[in-house]
């Protein structure tokens, strides 16, 4: 069996001409003219230790609530102050999500929670208007490693998006649905990552493809997709990607998130589409384009300076079981075993990457490529 699919289907994406370096600057010039309030980093994401939280919410009818067009729901976010004392606050809670707000995929699905501004600014989430909450859908210990996934672009990048791990308590407002306490983790918004690195989010509108981008940031997002065995992401369509821009004169940088169809987290509803060519998300396929000879020796050289970390992540976790922590560490070993031999990582990476730039994979049902 072939390792990869021939690559004979042209995506239209590829035919249409990049955005002029004209259009590029007026369209940030016209966000960056925007009114700028004050802003301070929210000091939710500065702690490692969980939070402790309880939502109260109809259970039920917010998790029927999965359609494409859904509501937000009243409920109730309650936890315990420094000095001890109860602290409650009003929100709206909606179920969010694509894959995962499937229900044979997750029992309990994704939340988007959306604070008053005028209030929760009070509160411990700090000044927010809306948190995503990754939940355990089918398990915690899938959530566990996708929360350690963030952690690892952490290491590599402040452009990256922060997590704050939780244990959440859901009580049913109607009392017919037990009460469960769960890991969960919160996801920095979007706005929140983009101002912290002292940027703003370049809109859907503005189609850009991975070429399009800043080329050292792309190259680190390409291999780290590549090493966490994750093929689930998209630049032009803005598939589990943000693209962040600092100035009108410079490329934006791309941010990657939701890792859970990743190799390394093995979700049991991961599995790779079939026009990939490959038959497992364990199965590491490199969806970046072709960069240069200086390019790929910056990223790897990055990549081995922070291997010892990236290990660390899983060495000194209590969160994760020993079964999982080697199973890990050795699928850590092979990407860099690839990396760092010559003939492997022509033929794995900069090969391929040459093939992706000639045509790339058109996804059926998905509508999205690298």
């Amino acid at each position: 069996m072939k390792k990869f699919v021939l690559y004979a289907l042209i995506s239209f994406l590829l035919l249409l001409p990049l955005p002029s370096r004209t259009q590029l600057q007026t369209d940030i010039q016209a966000a960056d003219s925007l009114p700028v309030e004050q802003w301070e980093e929210n000091p939710l994401f500065k702690s490692e230790e969980p939070l402790l939280f309880s939502i109260t919410m109809e259970m039920r009818t917010v998790l029927k609530d999965r359609g494409e067009e859904r509501a937000y729901h009243p409920a109730v976010i309650s936890y315990k102050g420094k000095d001890g004392t109860a602290v409650s606050e009003n929100l709206k809670i909606m179920v969010r999500g694509n894959r995962r707000r499937d229900p044979t995929v997750c029992g309990f699905p994704p939340l988007m929670l959306n604070f008053s501004r005028s209030t929760v600014g009070k509160t411990v989430f700090g000044k927010v208007n809306k948190l995503k909450l990754v939940t355990h859908c089918n398990g915690e210990e899938y959530l566990l490693r996708e929360y350690l996934v963030y952690k690892l672009y952490n290491i590599m990048t402040d452009m990256s998006f922060r997590a704050r791990l939780c244990k959440v308590e859901y009580v049913d407002l109607e009392g017919k649905r037990k009460t469960e306490t769960k890991y969960g983790f919160l996801l920095e918004d979007d706005d929140d990552m983009a101002k912290r690195n002292k940027g703003h989010i370049v809109q859907k509108e503005l189609v850009l493809r991975m070429d399009g981008t800043d080329e050292l940031a792309m190259a680190r997002v390409a291999m780290f997709q590549y090493m966490i065995g994750n093929t689930d992401w998209s630049v032009p369509f803005r598939h589990n990607i943000k693209l962040v821009s600092l100035d009108s004169l410079n490329s934006p940088y791309p941010v990657p998130y939701d890792f859970d169809y990743s190799g390394i987290v093995s979700t049991p509803y991961a599995v790779p589409p079939p026009e990939l060519g490959i038959t497992s998300v364990r199965q590491r396929l490199f969806r970046g384009y072709a960069f240069p000879e200086s390019t790929y020796r910056a990223v790897v050289s990055a990549f081995n300076a922070h291997k010892m970390a990236f290990y660390d992540v899983y060495l000194q976790s209590t969160l994760i079981d020993q079964r999982y922590r080697k199973q890990t560490i050795k699928f850590l070993d092979g990407f860099y075993e690839t990396i760092n031999d010559p003939k492997s990582f022509k033929k794995e990476i900069v090969r391929v990457g040459e093939q992706n730039m000639k045509g790339a994979v058109v996804i059926k049902g998905l509508n999205h490529m690298p």
